[in-house]
C-alpha cells in the first residue's frame, strides 16, 4: 500500500522529512478496524512528532486524523461492518493515518457524518474530541446548561480545536462565547463559527473581557501560547473559575497564581484513553457519533478550511509547514492517494 514515512527528525520543507513509500498492508486484531482512508487532516502534534527525534532506522507513519470506508474487521469487532463509513483521531502509539490502509481500535470509532464530504469529516475528529472532553469531561459543563449559565473564553478561537469548541460551547450551551482572534480573518471565521464576541489576544486580555463580563468570566480554554498570556487570563477570569489547557508551555507556569481565586487546572490530552485503554475508552466513538448527528442536523459544521490535494510527501510537507507557521485556520486536509 501507499503511505508516507519518514525516519528522523527534520524541518517541515526538508525533502527528506517525509517521503512517499510502499509498505505491506496490516492485518486488523481482534478489536480493530482496517479502514481504507479517504481522507487525512493535519494536526499540530502531527508535526511535533515529526519534529522530534525521529524512530531512527526504522520508518513510522505519521497521521491520526481519518475519514474512510471499513475495509476489514477483526474477529471481536461488533459495532462496525466492512462498507461502513467513518471518522476518527485513533492513538498515538500505533502507526499513523497517511496510509492508504489503517488500523484503528473501534472503540475509537465514529459512524461519518452522512450530510458531509470525506474530507469535511477528516477535519473533525481530533479536535472535536479534544474540544468535547475539555468542556463536558474537564471542566464538567452539561449539554443544555440553560442561559445566564455563565461565560467562557477560548483563547486562540480560530484554530483547530477552538473553531470546534466555539460551536460546541454556542450551540450546546448556554455560556456567552468570548474567543481570541487577531487578524481581520480569524476574527471573522473566529464569528462565524459562532463566538458571541471576538477580542485580540495581541491586546492586554482582562480589560477586553471586563468590558464584556465585569465579574469576570467562568471557565477558560487556554488553546495556545498560554504562558504569554497566564497572568491577563488570572485576570480575566472569575472567582471559582476553571482553567483548562492543551498544549505545554514552553515556560513553566506558576499554578499557585491560581490560589487565591480558587480557579481550578485541568489538563486534556485526548489520547489518554486510547493509550491507557480506559474503561470509558468506547466514550471517543460514542461521542463522534453523536457529533455526527449534530452535523447531520445542521448545528455544527466542518472546520475544514484548506485542501492540499492528494496525500502525498510533497503536498504533507507543505501543510506541516502551514499548522507550524501559526497562520492556518481551522483544520488543513489532504483527499486521497
Amino acid at each position: 500500500m501507499k503511505a508516507v514515512t519518514y525516519n528522523k527528525g527534520l524541518a517541515a520543507n526538508h525533502p527528506d522529512s517525509q517521503v512517499d513509500s510502499t509498505l505491506d498492508r496490516p492485518a486488523p486484531g481482534p478489536r480493530d478496524l482496517l479502514v481504507e482512508v479517504r481522507a487525512i487532516s493535519v494536526n499540530p502534534v502531527d508535526t511535533k512528532v515529526r519534529g522530534g527525534g525521529g524512530p531512527g532506522s526504522t520508518v513510522a507513519v505519521l497521521g491520526w486524523d481519518a475519514a474512510g470506508v471499513v475495509a476489514e474487521v477483526g474477529s471481536g469487532v461488533t459495532l462496525f461492518a466492512p462498507g461502513d463509513e467513518v471518522y476518527y483521531a485513533g492513538v498515538i502509539n500505533r502507526s499513523g493515518s497517511y496510509a492508504e490502509y489503517h488500523l484503528v481500535d473501534e472503540r475509537l470509532v465514529g459512524h461519518k457524518p452522512k450530510s458531509i464530504t470525506f474530507p469535511e469529516a477528516a477535519a473533525l475528529p481530533l479536535t472535536t474530541i479534544t474540544a468535547w472532553e475539555m468542556l463536558f469531561d474537564r471542566l464538567k459543563l452539561r449539554v443544555g446548561t440553560p442561559i445566564e449559565a455563565g461565560s467562557i473564553l477560548i483563547v486562540g478561537g480560530a484554530g483547530g480545536v477552538g473553531s470546534i469548541a466555539t460551536q460546541l460551547a454556542r450551540r450546546l450551551t448556554g455560556l456567552t462565547v468570548i474567543a481570541t482572534a487577531s487578524r481581520p480573518e480569524t476574527v471573522a471565521w473566529s464569528r462565524d463559527m459562532g463566538a458571541h464576541h471576538v477580542i485580540d489576544h495581541r491586546q492586554p486580555i482582562a480589560k477586553q473581557v471586563r468590558a464584556i463580563v465585569p465579574g469576570g468570566v467562568n471557565y477558560v480554554l487556554a488553546l495556545t501560547k498560554t504562558e504569554d498570556h497566564f497572568d491577563e487570563i488570572l485576570s480575566a477570569m472569575a472567582p471559582q473559575g476553571a482553567l483548562a489547557l492543551i498544549e505545554n508551555p514552553a515556560t513553566p507556569l506558576d499554578i499557585t497564581k491560581l490560589k487565591p481565586k480558587s480557579i481550578s487546572l485541568h489538563w486534556e490530552f485526548m489520547f489518554t484513553r486510547g493509550l491507557f485503554e480506559t474503561a470509558d475508552m468506547y466514550q471517543q466513538g460514542r461521542l463522534l457519533s453523536e457529533v455526527a448527528n449534530l452535523v447531520d442536523a445542521g448545528l455544527v459544521r466542518s472546520t475544514i478550511h484548506a485542501n492540499f490535494g492528494t496525500i502525498n510527501a510533497a503536498n504533507l510537507r507543505l501543510a506541516h509547514a502551514l499548522v507550524e507557521s501559526g497562520k492556518s485556520i481551522g483544520k488543513v486536509v489532504l483527499t486521497g492517494f
